[in-house]
């Protein structure tokens, strides 16, 4: 088995989607990204990778990411 993290930060999420890293921060700010930000301490951002994963090989949007877990 992988041991593989969990979560990918904003910036991995940014590579993954191939959107910039200032507006994929932008969107995780104002809580826009299609997937839900997991808000860690004050500053500290991470993101379900399972939930970027479905959301890349279906094309689900948040709504429907959330009924899945």
């Amino acid at each position: 088995m992988e041991n593989e993290r969990l979560t990918m930060t904003i910036p991995e999420f940014a590579e993954a989607t191939g959107i910039s890293r200032n507006l994929a921060y932008s969107l995780a700010r104002q809580d826009k990204l299609p997937v839900p930000v997991i808000h860690l301490g004050g500053k500290r951002m991470v993101i379900s990778r399972r939930a970027v994963e479905r959301l890349l090989e279906n094309g689900d949007s948040q709504e429907e990411v959330e009924t899945c877990q």
